[in-house]
């Protein structure tokens, strides 16, 4: 089995060292490169080739959200999970806008962390519930236009689906509610976001809220 290589972008070095040492314990994971800077990440990103990279919002020279940008507009970008904070809010839309499939916040166990990147390496997103009640804040404080989000195309199944992922249910969960197969549920999520034109799973949750599924 292939290892995931990832490159942590973080400009505090005791942050870098400790997600060092738990990655070390995962022998499926390996860390490609650090970065202390959001420069440093866009140039590593492009020389290591990364699986996933791990990125920090706040750094200097480049923020996470422009360095995010960059590195998702590359033709094969790795997957870019951004880690916050509570006082973050005001960047986690940038840095969905950005390209980012992933949001966690910093004072999550590192174990989850080793997770989120596992989960996030095979194509799928994942947020972290305190960062999903702010997106959806988010939402609400500035809806879409009347008739925006349109689901014209999506099945009744598909909208079950959709609606569960917009209450924050992973695939299995999906799957267990809906008595279907985890499979199943990954190929609805597939034809959803070629439906939606959604690039990954954060913004089929940005969709289902703006169209009051949830």
């Amino acid at each position: 089995m292939t290892a995931v290589r990832v490159l942590l972008a973080d400009d505090h070095a005791l942050i870098r060292s400790a997600l060092q040492m738990v990655l070390a314990g995962a022998d499926d994971i390996e860390v490609a490169g650090e970065a202390e800077t959001g420069a440093a990440a866009v140039r590593l990103a492009g020389q290591l080739r990364p699986d996933v990279v791990l990125m920090d919002i706040r750094m200097p020279d480049l923020d996470g959200i422009e360095a995010t940008r960059r590195i998702t507009a590359e033709p094969g970008a790795p997957r870019v999970v951004v880690l916050t904070t509570f006082d973050d809010e005001e960047y986690v839309y940038g840095a969905l806008r950005a390209g980012a499939s992933g949001f966690l916040v910093k004072d999550m166990a590192l174990e989850e962390i080793v997770t989120a990147i596992r989960v996030v390496a095979t194509g799928d997103a994942l947020i972290a519930p305190s960062v999903t009640r702010r997106l959806i804040e988010m939402v609400v404080k500035n809806p879409a236009p009347s008739g925006a989000v349109s689901l014209s195309t999506v099945t009744g199944r598909e909208r079950e689906v959709l609606t569960l992922i917009g209450q924050g249910a992973t695939n299995a969960e999906i799957a267990e509610q809906l008595h279907i197969t985890t499979p199943t549920v990954k190929s609805y999520v597939s034809r959803l976001m070629t439906k939606l034109a959604a690039r990954d799973r954060v913004q089929l949750v940005i969709v289902a809220y703006r169209a009051g599924l949830v």
